[in-house]
């Protein structure tokens, strides 16, 4: 809930600064999480183990420099999440440093642990995972606004197709070998950098 909905948010927020107000007239603005949860996307990240939120729209012609205002959009959400896993990070430090071996050894330790754990490895496997230069994902928007490739006929063959394309990478198991090393090396990175 809290990778999904501040994800979106950040999208939103984000081309509200830089002058689209369709996110804002839409309710989008907020980290109220029941405006940006997908109900089949949120039930697929329950028992399927990945999963997505309602998608922010934009009207790019609002931006004043359409293509890195469209660039900074697709890279807010997956900041956005990188941001929460670090935050999160110092407070599994507090939570060592402060409360001590003998706490997180506990009950309600070793809840509160595991769920700040978890709250880390989700928004670092969201940002991972949306990242994948595939569309409907912001790696597939971040690539195309770099190379500026939205005016040809391979942009809007993948993107036609992207959600397909999506599923079949899901299925035989591509983006599980793109997340899990990027996973386990960020997620040590942060361990070796705050946590330690």
């Amino acid at each position: 809930i809290i990778g999904l909905a501040f994800h979106e948010y950040a999208h939103a927020k984000v081309a509200y600064k830089l002058g689209d107000p369709t996110p804002k007239m839409q309710g989008r603005v907020t980290i109220n999480p029941l405006s940006h949860i997908d109900v089949l996307g949120f039930a697929s990240l329950i028992f399927v183990g990945f999963g997505w939120g309602v998608p922010v729209q934009i009207n790019p012609a609002n931006f004043k420099k359409r293509r890195r205002d469209e660039l900074l959009v697709s890279l807010a959400g997956v900041a956005m999440n990188l941001l929460i896993a670090v935050i999160f990070s110092f407070v599994a430090k507090f939570m060592v440093m402060g409360l001590g071996y003998e706490f997180l050894s506990g009950n309600l330790g070793y809840i509160l642990w595991t769920m700040i754990n978890d709250i880390i490895i989700i928004n670092l496997a969201l940002m991972i995972f949306n990242l994948i230069p595939c569309p409907p994902l912001d790696g597939f928007s971040v690539i195309s606004e770099i190379f500026n490739i939205k005016h040809t006929n391979f942009y809007w063959t993948l993107y036609r197709y992207g959600n397909w394309i999506l599923v079949g990478l899901i299925v035989f198991g591509v983006t599980s070998r793109i997340l899990s090393p990027c996973l386990y090396f960020l997620y040590n990175l942060l361990n070796t950098w705050i946590i330690y």
